[in-house]
């Protein structure tokens, strides 16, 4: 059916409905002569008269009658199914995918959506944990999750966590009979346990910084994983050293479960950001979560 005939049988139903053009064409916001024409070109195309004028009245025909009885039921439906829909699309809905390595996904994201999610039921979000840098182009992403330094510049950077530090650890049993390192190139005669790194394919270079001289460690040992839960459980085992967030390893350092060395290596740098296409049409559940995970301290 042609738009036209809709907005002809909705103005019909007006006037049936109100028995009156005068009061039909206020309600409709058009002009009582315009109205009146719409429903005699309707009456035309159809060839049945459907409403009875008088100079006081306006009432509706048999077939009149018939017409605006079946029209009424299924013209409120539309009118009610586009105010949903209107509503719909006010109220923040959709999917948003994210991409995070799994320090960020548990100690950034998690949090912030535990709180955020239950106001906006509509919303969801998929979290992909991938120590990989992503291209969220490529991918579908709607948003990464990394630090600062290996985003691309021509993303959007927004920061979501405070500045960050690493930490190097092994457990009581690994260090005994053996001396702690005290600068990072001693590392290389220590067992470590190695994080693999999915988009190069390679192991993780440990970093670090002291008064501005940086250096990048390669090691060695008996385990590589692709998992910090690992790397830490390898650290609690007497198996090596691990390199990891220091929040990860706080509290077992506090207990004496494991000895931190080389501290005065690490030093904070900036922390995790959440990045996304500059040209990125951005909803506004997509709005809503960005302003949620915002750091502002």
């Amino acid at each position: 059916m042609k738009r036209d005939n809709l907005d002809d049988l909705a103005a019909f139903l007006a006037v049936a409905r109100e028995r009156s053009f005068t009061k039909a064409a206020a309600k409709l916001g058009v002009s009582q002569s315009a109205l009146s024409q719409t429903v005699s070109n309707l009456e035309a195309r159809l060839a049945v008269r459907l409403l009875t004028r008088t100079t006081r009245s306006v009432a509706t025909t048999e077939a009149g009658e018939r017409l605006a009885r079946t029209l009424a039921p299924r013209l409120d439906d539309i009118d009610a199914e586009l105010k949903a829909l209107a509503a719909l699309r006010e109220k923040p809905a959709g999917t948003i995918r994210i991409t995070a390595d799994e320090h960020a996904a548990n100690m950034v994201l998690w949090p912030a959506l535990a709180k955020f999610l239950p106001s906006y039921p509509d919303i969801k979000v998929e979290i992909m944990v991938d120590f990989g840098l992503t291209d969220i182009v490529a991918e579908g992403y709607d948003a990464g999750v990394r630090t600062v330094e290996i985003i691309a510049k021509d993303m959007i950077a927004v920061p979501i966590a405070p500045k960050m530090r690493m930490a190097v650890v092994g457990s009581p049993a690994y260090f005994k009979g053996r001396p702690r390192p005290e600068r990072p190139q001693d590392l290389t005669a220590h067992r470590c346990i190695n994080l693999r790194l999915p988009t190069h394919g390679g192991l993780y270079a440990w970093e670090f910084e002291r008064k501005g001289r940086e250096l990048r460690v390669r090691v060695d040992g008996q385990l590589v994983f692709n998992s910090l839960a690992l790397l830490l459980k390898g650290a609690l085992a007497g198996l090596g050293l691990c390199y990891v967030p220091e929040i990860e390893v706080k509290d077992h350092v506090k207990s004496g479960r494991l000895v931190r060395v080389l501290d005065d290596w690490c030093e904070p740098f900036a922390g995790y950001h959440l990045y996304f296409p500059s040209r990125r049409q951005q909803t506004p559940a997509f709005s809503l979560l960005v302003d949620a995970l915002r750091y502002r301290g």
